[in-house]
């Protein structure tokens, strides 16, 4: 680690174009590996089942440890990369999600492979959090939006690609291959980032929040936990999992801590998560309508691979394939909605953006038994690029909405929310979709039960999407004074805009 006084002068030295190509390799080969590898254990499941004898209840755990972990770790991203510099952070995350992957593969028993799993989390919980923040750190002025689509691709192209590689692996290799690729891929993004990740300047933070670091994870992890387990439980059905003890476990001890949790951190003078950023109405506005959109965004992410799975009967590899159209869309449209956002702002781009979505949700509730393949996948491309033109815009305009000293923990605080709205979507789908198919079958059991379901529920969708572009039209602008800013940022005190 360099001295104070060359990080000080690097981070006052706005990079340009040419200059960010090099770390934004690295950031984005670290980024795409975790979240390649974090979409893939699904289609691994029978394969662990049947190598290890384990039922699915304790093999489900090399997804739930995973999450929980990831979920623990996140609210401490910002304060660690702004009290141990983030560069530094995030090439140990990298490197701690590696070592992970390489005990993974040789894990003999589900017990070991659970523990690895865990490790692998603590790991990659931090580094997509670390890394958008750092991201936009680097941005040359002017080319916020389009540098942020950079990295936004492999946030939508990992998730789509996952079941493919993995499906791919499983098939025709052994399931510990989806681990032993990330070896070669780690160690090339802990290198390049070495070499090319600048020292950005650390910020003065105070002693440890042990309080704060108790109560954050437990509330994340927990409400993550309780709201993941009410869309099964351990082979139960998704309609009877909301009044599981584990869901309720869950909520219960994951509200409580949560609540615990937001009263010591208002208190404090400098809290692990600046929750007084939503003192800015125009940061406040744009996370709702991201929740809201996530639950659009994620939820059709969860049922469409459990549509050609389930009800036309592809194989998780077909289903990739399938879903290909998706991702392609999404890494054409993220950059270009990057770049837009430079011009025109948010608010035009996520309204565009969740209309494409909720016309693609649309298009999806009216699929039957003799729909054409094309017709499944022309909606997924829409989908894909709605996803793309508006998820990042959405993101780099909370960023903004934010005082640029609090980047890291706003980033941490975005990403630990996002991880429990992402298990809410996949739960409360799954209730209603249980739910549907419980009244379709007492109404008229047949072939249709489960096209009608599913319609039902991507109709839902279709009104959430709707729910979000309405509320994306309170988007503003955020507008910052350069003096303002710098005063803030000496202070120490956030400046608070866009009301």
């Amino acid at each position: 680690m360099s001295s104070a006084t060359p990080q000080a002068a690097q981070a006052a030295k706005p990079m340009s174009m040419k200059d960010i190509i090099a770390p934004l390799v690295a950031i984005i080969v670290g980024m795409f590996m975790v979240i390649l590898d974090g979409t893939a254990m699904n289609v691994a499941m029978p394969g662990l089942m049947k190598d290890f004898g384990s039922s699915l209840s304790l093999i489900q755990w090399t997804v739930t440890g995973y999450a929980l972990a990831q979920s623990a770790v996140i609210p401490l991203a910002g304060w660690m990369s702004d009290r141990f510099g983030a560069k530094r952070i995030f090439l140990w995350s990298v490197a701690l999600f590696t070592i992970g992957s390489g005990l993974c593969a040789f894990a003999t028993t589900a017990e070991q492979l659970i523990i690895y799993r865990v490790l692998q989390g603590l790991g990659g919980g931090m580094v997509a959090p670390i890394a958008m923040a750092f991201t936009y750190r680097l941005s040359p002025p002017g080319k916020v939006g389009a540098v942020m689509g950079m990295i936004g691709i492999p946030m939508l192209l990992a998730p789509a690609l996952g079941p493919v590689v993995a499906g791919w692996l499983v098939d025709y290799a052994t399931w510990h291959w989806i681990f032993l690729i990330n070896l070669p891929i780690g160690v090339l993004a802990v290198l390049l980032g070495m070499r090319t990740l600048p020292n950005i300047e650390r910020q003065t933070v105070p002693a440890l929040d042990f309080l704060g670091m108790i109560f954050a994870p437990l509330a994340f992890s927990m409400l993550a936990y309780g709201v993941s387990s009410a869309s099964g439980g351990e082979g139960g059905s998704a309609g009877s999992g909301w009044t599981s003890a584990e869901t309720l476990t869950g909520l219960i001890v994951g509200g409580i801590a949560l609540i615990v949790f937001v009263i010591v951190e208002l208190r404090r003078q400098q809290p692990l998560l600046e929750l007084r950023v939503f003192g800015s109405g125009s940061f406040t506005r744009g996370i709702i309508v991201q929740w809201i959109s996530q639950i659009a965004l994620f939820g059709s992410f969860f049922l469409v691979p459990v549509f050609l799975q389930q009800v036309k009967q592809y194989s998780a590899f077909e289903t990739g394939l399938i879903m290909m159209p998706q991702a392609i869309a999404a890494g054409l449209f993220m950059p270009v909605g990057g770049k837009l956002f430079d011009r025109i702002g948010a608010r035009p781009l996520v309204i565009t953006g969740l209309i494409i979505v909720t016309s693609s949700a649309f298009l999806l509730s009216r699929v039957a038994a003799d729909t054409s393949l094309t017709m499944i996948m022309v909606p997924l491309a829409m989908l894909g690029a709605g996803m793309g033109i508006s998820m990042m815009p959405l993101n780099t305009h909370i960023i903004q909405s934010a005082p640029a000293h609090l980047v890291s923990r706003v980033t941490s605080l975005t990403a630990a929310a996002q991880q429990v709205m992402t298990s809410f979507a996949v739960a409360g789908l799954s209730t209603v979709l249980s739910k549907r198919v419980e009244h379709y079958m007492a109404e008229s059991p047949g072939p249709n039960v489960m096209f009608d379901s599913f319609s039902d529920t991507y109709i839902l969708l279709s009104v959430i999407g709707i729910a979000g572009a309405l509320l994306a039209f309170m988007l503003r602008r955020p507008k910052k004074a350069p003096s303002q800013q710098a005063e803030g940022e000496q202070a120490g005190v956030p400046v608070m805009m866009g009301h």
